[in-house]
């Protein structure tokens, strides 16, 4: 929100939705984890969600938050921040996030906890990369683009 505001001098609601977004992510990111890191939390005395809530109170909130991110990820693109290329991916790479958090729910092991964690990181970083390469001119359909 800073960057935004710095470049655009004023705090408005696209820049409140990405903030959003990574708000919104940090928690099942983390958690998930926590998950497969929880005897270490527990043996240095954090109280990390697992921990603290146990396995299956910390996989329901990594899918709720998943869930929630699924609108809160698509929201650049009714906001005319984006475009539809990254509003398709959007709801892609949401509901492939939901489909990790969800095998938490069934697998009692630590293995769809570390593929959660890891998918995390590449769906932050791909839903960046597709808001730059959406307005990028040189990206078919884009503003600018070379090609209608």
């Amino acid at each position: 929100m800073i960057g935004w505001a710095a470049v655009t001098g004023d705090v408005s609601l696209p820049s409140i939705a990405l903030f959003a977004l990574i708000f919104l992510w940090t928690p099942p990111h983390f958690w998930a984890l926590a998950l497969y890191s929880a005897k270490d939390y527990r043996r240095a005395g954090i109280p990390m969600l697992p921990v603290v809530a146990g396995r299956k109170a910390t996989g329901r909130q990594i899918f709720l938050y998943s869930s929630v991110l699924l609108p809160v990820a698509v929201l650049p693109t009714f906001l005319g921040v984006a475009g539809w290329l990254y509003g398709g991916a959007a709801v892609v790479l949401s509901l492939l996030f939901m489909a990790c958090a969800a095998a938490i729910l069934r697998d009692r092991s630590n293995r769809s906890a570390r593929r959660t964690f890891g998918f995390s990181i590449l769906y932050l970083f791909l839903l960046f990369l597709l808001l730059i390469l959406d307005r990028a001119p040189f990206v078919l359909g884009g503003p600018g683009a070379l090609l209608p």
